[in-house]
């Protein structure tokens, strides 16, 4: 059980990281690939899946009496 619950936690968190990393790719390029409306899209979609792998992590916690 712990070993399936690490990798979810590692998936959300690899998930963050990318997302993170895309908006920023997105925000140094704004006028010429992205607009403002995809950054911010990148950005709270990095911030919904930050709290989902926050939940994760604390469920785990709970769960697995850590």
């Amino acid at each position: 059980m712990a070993t399936i619950a690490n990798i979810i936690i590692g998936i959300a968190l690899v998930a963050t990281a990318l997302i993170l990393v895309a908006g920023l790719v997105s925000m140094g390029f704004e006028n010429k690939f992205f607009n403002e409306e995809i950054s911010n899209r990148l950005m709270r979609w990095r911030v919904g899946v930050q709290g989902a792998a926050v939940a994760l992590m604390g469920l785990a916690a709970i769960l697995l009496n850590i």
